[in-house]
């Protein structure tokens, strides 16, 4: 006891005359080393062996942000916030995005915007449009030898190995990106060759993967200067982008309604999802993963921002848990991918479709607010 007594003593002079700087200060034992990096000296590069032979590129696994202080700053710094999507977003309306051979331009506008400045893009290089789908957000230009394009084209296709013999069409796809208001824009090629009549199919990765690359960079340029100028939006497109072009209310082999939806499994949520959000009954979960709306129908859709009012809450009027619970009427809306289309159905739960009165209740309400 006397010897911790006197170490207790001895620590508690030592604080009262130097202070706690050894420890806490700037050059204390616990000191705050954030701002040590500042201090780093930069090395060379790493190189190679003479004797290895790689085409992969080295880069820095942790490279330095550009906006951090420079060598000759001294004393604490302050990581800066950063930027929000919108500032970023105003600095480029287009880039070019890559994951391995796949190639694809961002933009910063939604998929009616970006749609006719793609497709002018290939009108000016002298491609032929063949089908145009605005709902689905993809079209197509006819099969064209390298000749019958602009001469920047041809000499790009030549580039890229097409024979001049042969003919080429193009898909592209104009997908909504995964921030709101932002678009995906791909394009993939097929060839064959001339005088054929073989309806060659399109594959889902580039076959082509020059060519391919090389429509995606001008269209890339293309579509910046477009966007210095002001692009125009197409109003066809903004309407019906994510409306699909085929709907129909049927029956499975059991009698069971089913609303059919022409388009892919994505399109399809974003389109029923907005019809719920019109519709008179509550949306009270979502399961994106399982394809799953789940809806009250004994409750009002729930408005934007909505209050309830001063009067209400005064006197009670709003319904308690116990009472919205006693009078639920819950079912869930599944959407399943089947072929090249959506099947919507109505289930009282995963093991037990609704009553048809209610499915067909819902469903129609659902097809009626798609358009």
């Amino acid at each position: 006891m006397k010897r911790m007594a006197g170490l207790s003593a001895l620590a508690l002079i030592i604080s009262s005359t130097s202070g706690c700087g050894w420890i806490w200060g700037p050059e204390g034992y616990f000191r705050d080393r954030g701002s040590d990096y500042l201090e780093a000296q930069q090395t060379a590069p790493m190189q190679l062996p003479p004797d290895v032979h790689t085409s992969k590129r080295l880069d820095p696994l942790l490279p330095i942000p550009r906006n951090v202080a420079n060598d000759t700053f001294k004393g604490e710094y302050i990581v800066p916030r950063p930027q929000p999507l919108s500032a970023i977003a105003d600095a480029s309306d287009y880039s070019l995005q890559k994951s391995g051979d796949s190639r694809w331009v961002m933009a910063q506008h939604p998929p009616a915007e970006v749609w006719p400045v793609a497709v002018q893009f290939f009108q000016d290089n002298g491609f032929r449009l063949d089908e145009q789908r605005p709902q689905t957000g993809e079209f197509t230009t006819g099969w064209q030898r390298p000749e019958q394009l602009s001469a920047t084209m041809a000499k790009r296709m030549t580039s890229a190995g097409i024979a001049s013999d042969s003919e080429t069409r193009v898909r592209v796809r104009i997908e909504p990106g995964v921030q709101r208001n932002t678009s995906e824009v791909y394009v993939v090629s097929a060839q064959r060759p001339a005088g054929s009549s073989a309806d060659v199919a399109f594959t889902n990765r580039s076959v082509n993967t020059g060519l391919d690359a090389a429509l995606v960079d001008d269209m890339l340029a293309s579509m910046s200067r477009t966007s210095e100028k002001g692009g125009s939006v197409s109003m066809l497109a903004s309407r019906d982008f994510d409306t699909p072009n085929r709907v129909s209310l049927t029956e499975d082999g059991s009698g069971n309604p089913v609303l059919n939806v022409g388009t892919d499994l994505d399109r399809a949520w974003s389109s029923v999802g907005r019809a719920l959000e019109k519709g008179e009954w509550r949306v009270e979960d979502i399961n994106r993963s399982l394809g799953l709306y789940y809806i009250n129908l004994s409750e009002k859709a729930e408005k934007k921002n909505e209050k309830p009012g001063f009067f209400s809450g005064l006197f009670g009027s709003a319904p308690s848990k116990e009472e919205v619970e006693a009078r639920a009427e819950r079912y869930q809306v599944r959407l399943s991918k089947v072929g090249e289309s959506v099947q919507v159905t109505v289930e009282k739960n995963i093991n037990t479709v609704a009553p048809a009165e209610v499915a067909r209740k819902v469903l129609g309400v659902i097809q009626d607010n798609l358009g």
